[in-house]
């Protein structure tokens, strides 16, 4: 029986050091967009597409996270009592299915390869969906959702894609790739952060992944890199040997959160969108450009 993708990982164990001095205490994933943190945006969109289970590869000092999807007793009874019902509807994202939600605790930042191979004894034998909080994704339907049903129809993995310009491919995993439909790209290789000289082409991995669970024994037998780091990528890499692995142009846009500019691009637009202060944040933009 082929099995459906009804768990995600989140590697959530990062040290935000790009947002210092906020992530000396509030973890980079706790970093609210308006009203929501980020990590919140990717298990919305986790949600959308029908996942079930949610795994969070954690490190010290990332208890905000646990506590986040955590009942708040007191402060529901105090919203019940003081009868603010529309502010106490807002906390439901934050409580999902009880037994749904796994905490593991990456030890040591051995790399996004280790923290998704952190995963392997809860994941089983399933296929998995892989969201790094820190890229927020705009779709309409959600990218995960976009990139479920892909992985229902061909039953292999599915890397989100994005075309970048050619000079910042020293940034991400970069795949070469032969065209089969409009969004979807057979990949025969992929490369971690080459130089743009060297890079086979300008088709980067971003923070969305659909894993065949065969992708842990490879993980578990790759050459850890520079500090020891287990690199996904070079997972990936190693499953081209015996599975098909599909790249994915996903609809929608890209926020890149783990950098300033990104997270406040993402403010902005998200800021406009809100229901309660939308309008008059656009109108205040307005003014700013006088």
């Amino acid at each position: 029986m082929i099995k459906p993708v009804r768990t995600a990982v989140f590697p959530v164990g990062g040290m935000g050091t790009r947002f210092l001095p906020a992530t000396k205490v509030v973890p980079k994933e706790m970093l609210p967009v308006v009203d929501r943190p980020l990590l919140q945006y990717a298990v919305d969109e986790a949600l959308e597409a029908g996942i079930e289970n949610f795994v969070f590869i954690t490190a010290r000092g990332k208890g905000a996270l646990e506590d986040y999807f955590d009942i708040a007793g007191e402060l529901v009874n105090s919203l019940t009592a003081s009868g603010k019902t529309a502010m106490l509807a807002t906390l439901d994202g934050t409580q999902l299915v009880p037994g749904a939600i796994s905490y593991i605790r990456q030890q040591a930042p051995l790399g996004l390869g280790h923290a998704v191979l952190c995963a392997k004894p809860v994941i089983g034998d399933e296929p998995f969906a892989v969201l790094l909080a820190d890229d927020l994704l705009d779709g309409e339907p959600p990218v995960m959702k976009q990139m479920t049903d892909t992985y229902d129809y061909y039953r292999c993995s599915v890397l989100g894609v994005q075309d970048v310009p050619r000079a910042d491919t020293r940034s991400y995993g970069i795949v070469d790739a032969r065209f089969v439909s409009e969004r979807l790209e057979q990949v025969n290789a992929i490369v971690e952060k080459p130089k743009p000289e060297d890079a086979p082409s300008t088709l980067a991995v971003v923070g969305r992944y659909i894993l065949t669970p065969r992708i842990f024994h490879h993980l578990e037998n790759v050459k850890p890199g520079a500090g020891g780091e287990i690199q996904l990528t070079d997972g990936i890499a190693s499953l081209l040997s015996e599975e098909q692995v599909l790249a994915y142009r996903y609809a929608g846009t890209r926020y890149d959160c783990g950098s300033k500019f990104g997270y406040l691009q993402a403010s902005v637009v998200f800021g406009q969108r809100h229901p309660e202060v939308g309008a008059e944040f656009s109108a205040y933009l307005k003014t700013l450009e006088k």
